[in-house]
């Protein structure tokens, strides 16, 4: 890979963590490039109402919001380009990225990974029709189970983060159908005794869902058992999938050292990878929080640690 252009900040995706960054690298004078990546905007393109993050008294609509973090970072003169890394060489002192498929290839003197994590959906049809129309379908309790408060929903999921959504859904909700789709979770047992111990958690065991629903919100769940073969019907408002997600850092691999998921490894207190000059923010490296909030702290970071890096090394 040839470089045609060298930059002193490259910024890799685009969603709370990378335009924060770019917010503060770029009146930091490091002039930042962003290449925003597959889904410019991240996860929150993908969100109705945001009412969780500080400065919007009213609630938000997410592709509204990122819009706002867009402008703010365009207004301190950060090049947001279209654009996503195909291929990374990480070996030399100048760290270079290609775009498009060799489209374009740059060098670079620091790099902050904000690339995100996709969630994991079932794929159903009648899923993918109401998650589009924003009607009901989620794969963040957090963020969205405050709208459905005195209201039955379901979640599907067995693993901790199922479990923990669960109880905290359990908080607001009236009901909470919990599907399983084994007879048995593999979430740790302090957190299903949580779930067992909640008494308006009801968990569905060998359960699977065929369909949702509902003309442009979620309305019922029609549930299946795998082992009976017997089907349900579930009066649902909110539909829950917990079932993970996977960050999407591929394409750093072999150079980043990332867990057995894929997650970005930083060094603890920092933003730092494995290899000096590159760090990373959000929730390319973040599998508990997974916040918008917290996201944009690490950008933050991120850009902080990027801009004591050049001035250590007397980049102007």
């Amino acid at each position: 890979m040839n470089p045609t252009e060298h930059l002193k900040c490259l910024i890799i995706g685009s969603g709370p963590a990378g335009y924060t960054a770019a917010i503060y690298a770029a009146r930091a004078d490091m002039k930042p490039v962003m290449y925003m990546g597959t889904q410019p905007g991240g996860q929150l393109m993908d969100t109705t109402d945001v009412d969780n993050f500080p400065g919007y008294p009213q609630g938000i609509h997410g592709p509204a919001m990122m819009e706002d973090l867009k402008n703010q970072a365009l207004r301190f003169q950060t090049d947001v380009r279209h654009g996503w890394v195909t291929k990374v060489d990480f070996t030399g002192p100048k760290h270079i990225v290609e775009i498009d498929n060799g489209k374009h290839v740059v060098s670079a003197d620091a790099i902050i990974i904000s690339t995100g994590a996709s969630a994991k959906w079932l794929g159903l049809p009648s899923e993918t029709r109401l998650r589009e129309l924003g009607g009901g379908v989620s794969a963040c309790a957090v963020c969205d189970g405050f709208f459905y408060r005195n209201q039955d929903v379901v979640i599907v999921g067995a693993g901790d983060t199922a479990a923990e959504e669960a109880t905290y859904l359990a908080k607001l909700c009236k009901k909470v159908y919990m599907l399983v789709r084994s007879e048995k979770m593999r979430a740790s047992k302090a957190m299903q005794h949580r779930v067992e111990q909640t008494a308006n958690i009801e968990v569905l065991w060998n359960t699977e869902t065929v369909e949702l629903q509902g003309d442009q919100a979620v309305e019922a769940v029609l549930v299946q058992n795998r082992a009976t073969g017997e089907q349900r019907v579930l009066a649902a408002t909110g539909f829950f999938v917990a079932i993970g997600h996977s960050p999407n850092t591929a394409v750093f691999k072999p150079w980043i050292n990332t867990d057995e998921t894929g997650y970005i490894i930083n060094q603890s207190g920092s933003s730092k990878t494995n290899i000096e000059g590159v760090f990373v923010a959000g929730d390319a490296a973040d599998k508990v929080y997974r916040q918008a909030v917290t996201a944009a702290g690490t950008g933050c970071m991120a850009a902080l640690d990027a801009e004591r890096y050049l001035a250590a090394k007397g980049v102007h």
